[in-house]
């Protein structure tokens, strides 16, 4: 999407100097084409609310000069439309939308050569058919909206069009066979839609076709041997699909190819050892499939590689040796395969990574010692046999983001651990770490740790007072031995989302202050030795989806509001005497009501 956005503002940018928009010296006052005003006033019109502010700016009689977001005007015919550029500003903020639908009077705009509608998140409907009027079209992006239906079949008669970007939508069926006739067509791109069939033997005629995104579908069939046909080519991507059978091995034959993702499908058999003529290719990901057999060691002679995934298959020893080759990896991920890997590879401790995966890889002994730890971003060996070695293995990774070494036999003195300082998720869940969280947990704390999991371990003593400016979201405590009782500082953290501290030995009251975590949506408290009411004050939580009270000795009426009064029975089952919606009534409650 990032390379789609430069690429329209590049081709923006020439334009302008070599059609340049109307301007007042060009074009007087008021002469916008009364057509062109009326096509965009119908497809404001269908938009029923904006809160970009882009269609409030459309006033006045003169579309071209009169300061119409996202409008512009030029070229060969003056006072015409050309461009309708309308890009959501703030993509992560659900606030910035448009709400309505597509509509058809945009098909008017005779001289249009690029539509972009994009990041509207709330235009629903289809495509309009009628958009195969737009025969200067060059470029139509109308990604990230809620566009529904089929993509039109009309669109192959736009034989202008150099980039279709529909990614992003709910758009359902099959790919048009009509899209084979777009014969200056360079980019395609109708991923994260919901797609299926087969990809259309007619897109074999795209022959300067140089980007091709299908992934996040429900596409299925064989990967097509025609694509290795398609010489242009720099990006291919088909992840997360229903594709079946082989890699085909006329995809080798593309040496303009920097990206080849054809991951999370059903592929089968080996990896072809022609993989190595992919001279140009950086990103190398063919993760989650079936593939089986050994990893081609032609993968050496990939100079440009960075980034290269070949987890959750079949592959089996030997693991060649890269030692000479690859310079430029900076990522690597073969987790959960049939490796038994025993110890991680010099070639991968020597090397300056930024990113190793190596998780249910069957390795052993103490943890590996990288010798250029500071370059390290994220680090996974969980669901391994690690023992020993944890108490100064993370301080030196000083670039650290994510950690994870959850499920193996480490063993080692919580207290003891020394986190770098920018570290934002460390699971260390199912290993045999104990001692007490003074030092992970405390005024200490790092203010960039999001997610911390220490469950299913040995950990003893009390849950520690929390300090004021942490930026914790996710804190799971749960199948320890940790005892005393919830800190009523429990409350600064304001940004927690998920707090788990069940199965432990916690006595004491649940704090009032818990109603404060206004962001919090998983509570469990369950199975420990809490006494005491449930306070009223969690009713304050409106976004909580998940608690449980479950084997504690609380008593008294549970909080006769949502989400606690329709939660499951089972989630208060097992206390002292709670009562109240979902468990019967409190004793005397029915007769007190009576009498008043």
């Amino acid at each position: 999407m990032q390379f789609l956005m430069w690429a329209v503002e590049f081709l923006l940018f020439t334009s302008f100097f070599t059609n340049p928009v109307s301007s007042q010296s060009e074009t007087p006052p008021g002469v916008c084409s009364g057509s062109d005003r009326a096509a965009l006033l119908g497809f404001k019109a269908s938009i029923l609310k904006d809160t970009t502010g882009f269609l409030s700016t459309w006033t006045g009689a003169d579309c071209c000069n009169g300061g119409w977001e996202g409008v512009e005007c030029g070229g060969a015919a003056a006072g015409r439309v050309t461009r309708l550029i309308l890009q959501n500003p703030s993509l992560n903020s659900d606030g910035v939308y448009m709400k309505g639908f597509l509509s058809p009077s945009l098909s008017k705009l005779q001289f249009l050569e690029i539509m972009v509608i994009s990041g509207m998140k709330k235009i629903t409907g289809k495509i309009p058919e009628s958009f195969s009027n737009l025969t200067h079209l060059t470029n139509l992006v109308l990604d990230d909206n809620f566009l529904q239906g089929n993509i039109p079949s009309s669109l192959g008669h736009l034989r202008n069009l150099q980039t279709i970007s529909l990614s992003g939508n709910h758009l359902t069926g099959q790919i048009p066979t009509s899209l084979g006739n777009l014969k200056n067509l360079l980019q395609l791109n109708l991923a994260k839609n919901f797609l299926t069939g087969p990809i259309p033997f007619a897109l074999n005629s795209l022959r300067g076709l140089q980007t091709l995104d299908l992934g996040l579908n429900s596409l299925s069939g064989l990967i097509p041997g025609f694509l290795g046909q398609l010489q242009n080519l720099t990006s291919l991507v088909l992840t997360s699909n229903k594709f079946s059978g082989q890699i085909p091995i006329s995809l080798c034959n593309l040496f303009q190819l920097s990206e080849l993702s054809i991951d999370q499908n059903q592929l089968i058999g080996r990896i072809p050892t022609q993989i190595g003529n992919l001279k140009s290719v950086s990103v190398l990901r063919l993760g989650t499939n079936k593939l089986t057999g050994q990893i081609p060691e032609s993968i050496s002679h990939l100079q440009n590689l960075w980034n290269l995934n070949l987890s959750r298959n079949l592959l089996t020893n030997p693991l060649p040796d890269f030692s000479r080759g690859l310079p430029s990896l900076l990522s690597i991920d073969l987790s959960y395969n049939n490796l038994d890997l025993r110890t991680v590879p010099n070639w991968i401790r020597f090397r300056e990574l930024s990113d190793v995966h190596l998780a249910g890889c069957k390795l052993r002994g103490p943890l590996p010692n990288f010798t250029k730890p500071d370059s390290l971003s994220t680090l996974d060996l969980s669901d391994n046999y690690f023992t020993n070695g944890i108490s100064n293995f993370l301080e030196k990774m000083t670039s650290l983001q994510g950690a994870k070494i959850s499920n193996n036999l480490l063993n080692g003195d919580l207290s003891s651990i020394r986190l770098p300082n920018q570290i934002s998720t460390l699971d260390l869940h199912s290993n045999r770490l104990f001692g007490s969280l003074s030092r992970v947990l405390s005024n200490e704390t790092n203010k960039f740790l999001e997610v911390i999991d220490l469950s299913r371990n040995q950990i003893s003593g009390s849950i520690p007072e929390f300090s004021g400016g942490l930026n914790l979201k996710v804190v799971n405590l749960a199948s320890n031995k940790i005892s005393g009782h919830i800190p009523s500082s429990v409350s600064n953290m304001a940004k927690l989302e998920r707090f788990d501290i069940s199965r432990n030995r916690i006595t004491g009251t649940i704090p009032t202050s818990i109603g404060l975590l206004m962001k919090l949506q998983w509570l469990d408290l369950s199975i420990n030795g809490i006494s005491g009411k449930i306070p009223e004050s969690l009713l304050g939580i409106e976004g909580l989806r998940h608690a449980s009270f479950r084997a504690n000795r609380l008593c008294g009426e549970i909080p006769q509001g949502r989400p606690f009064n329709i939660f499951p029975a089972a989630a208060y089952a097992h206390n002292l005497c709670l009562c109240g919606k979902p468990l019967p009534p409190c004793k005397g409650k029915k007769e007190i009501k009576m009498g008043q």
